[in-house]
């Protein structure tokens, strides 16, 4: 019997060990912290080994393969060992898309990945397509799997760090949104590592696969000429329509493949220019897989958008409160900024990630009218605002952090919680920030 050792116990982790339990592998999972106590009940009812607050490396490295959560990086001692010893390391999408024979959606880029991927979903589902969704968003594949879900689809969020650890994996429609700075903390604050990263998503594609990506991305086009693309190419652009597959065009959002499709952009329900990019792949990635132009058009129109991205959360006493807490880089607050139509006081900051906070500072002194820095150390925030003489407030719970705003925000003004930074120097995860926010903003 082969040995898989798994490296962290949550969703993907977890989905993993009971997918290769089912497939006749003797599994060991091990969490260098404490495992919570739902995901020990299932490793409990299925018999598998467990340890949590450390790793035994004589149980981990005599494994065939290893299957590494997407956030243990590679310098991790007990990975870079198993690097040193040639131990083959995949990730739980790898490991569970030998046991399927779905087609793949794939969506990656630094912004958008979770919108997008919802939006194709909401699609495939409204016009009954037999779609299962998975990756950074919802259940994990492996569990799915493992359970015996027969999709013909699924639809798969993946980040940078997944991609790392995927080799054979192949993506059917891969949609490649943007590549801007993020995470260069994990790539050696190596902006060419992390770019390498993202265009792994067309790996092992072949002719009758399909490659969407926004051809406006300097740095997707400085990329596709690097690489000999099998799939179909479907550039989509809002700044142009010249060599487009998908475009917007005097109002009108448009479609050439497979065959024609338009509808009025104001009939949308995302609003905003980072929504249209959204839309536009999504629509590709549909009408590619066969979706009939009377059920894109009412799913583009319908759709309710994602939790903790620019969500309306309530008003109150006139000003407008909206948590875009998934905002965990500069450039995806940009596109949140860029999007506010009233004066706006922004929340920011967190675990710094290697930010550059130039790319928003044109944005932030025209449509900010107070800064509220919430997070451990906010000095290099300080550094970088305070010379632009916009009132600020620093903070480090979202109680104080809700409470300046208050003192900032006047009638027809918009608090905005867009971070730019990681959640974990406060916070469980940037769900909780953003949960924390609304929580306190609605009782107000």
């Amino acid at each position: 019997m082969s040995k898989i050792a798994i490296l962290g116990a949550a969703e993907s982790g977890v989905g993993a060990a009971v997918l290769a339990l089912k497939k006749g592998y003797d599994v060991f999972v091990s969490d260098m912290g404490m495992i919570k106590e739902h995901y020990k009940n299932m490793l409990n009812e299925h018999g598998i080994e467990w340890e949590e607050g450390g790793h035994t490396a004589s149980k981990i490295l005599d494994a065939e393969e290893i299957i590494k959560s997407p956030g243990i990086p590679d310098n991790a001692p007990i990975v870079a060992e198993a690097i040193d010893r040639g131990i083959h390391i995949i990730n739980e999408i790898e490991f569970a898309a030998r046991y399927t024979d779905a087609k793949m959606i794939c969506i990656t880029g630094s912004n958008g990945k979770t919108t997008t991927t919802s939006l194709i979903y909401h699609i495939l589902k409204n016009a009954n397509y037999n779609v299962g969704l998975a990756g950074n968003i919802g259940r994990s594949l492996a569990l799915q799997i493992a359970e015996g879900c027969t999709y013909d689809y699924y639809v798969i969020e993946l980040s940078s760090f997944q991609l790392d650890n995927m080799y054979d994996f192949r993506a059917n429609i891969a949609v490649l949104l943007n590549i801007t700075p993020d995470h260069l903390d994990r790539y050696d604050n190596d902006m060419q590592k992390y770019t390498d990263s993202k265009m792994r998503i067309i790996r092992n594609q072949e002719a009758e696969d399909a490659f969407i990506y926004w051809a406006d991305d300097p740095i997707i086009k400085a990329e596709l000429e690097k690489y000999g693309i099998k799939a179909q190419k479907c550039p989509f652009s809002i700044l142009s329509k010249n060599g487009m597959i998908g475009y917007i065009d005097n109002g009108t959002y448009t479609l050439e493949t497979p065959t024609p499709f338009n509808m009025e952009q104001e009939s949308l329900a995302l609003n905003g220019k980072h929504n249209m990019y959204n839309s536009l792949a999504a629509g590709l990635a549909t009408r590619l897989a066969g979706v009939s132009s009377e059920k894109l058009r009412e799913s583009l129109a319908d759709f309710q958008g994602v939790e903790h991205r620019l969500e309306k959360v309530a008003t109150v006493g006139g000003v407008h409160y909206i948590n875009d807490s998934k905002a965990t880089n500069v450039d995806a607050c940009w596109y949140a900024l860029e999007s506010m139509t009233t004066p706006t006081i922004l929340i920011i900051g967190g675990k710094d990630k290697g930010n550059d906070y130039e790319a928003i500072r044109e944005l932030v002194a025209k449509k900010c009218a107070g800064l509220v820095f919430l997070g451990a150390d906010n000095s290099k925030l300080h550094d970088f605002f305070d010379p632009m003489g916009i009132p600020t407030f620093d903070t480090h719970s979202m109680k104080d952090c809700i409470e300046a705003c208050n003192k900032l925000a006047k009638p027809g003004y918009t608090v905005l919680l867009s971070p730019c930074c990681a959640s974990f120097d406060l916070f469980k995860n940037m769900e909780d920030r953003g949960e924390q926010f609304k929580e306190l903003v609605r009782n107000l």
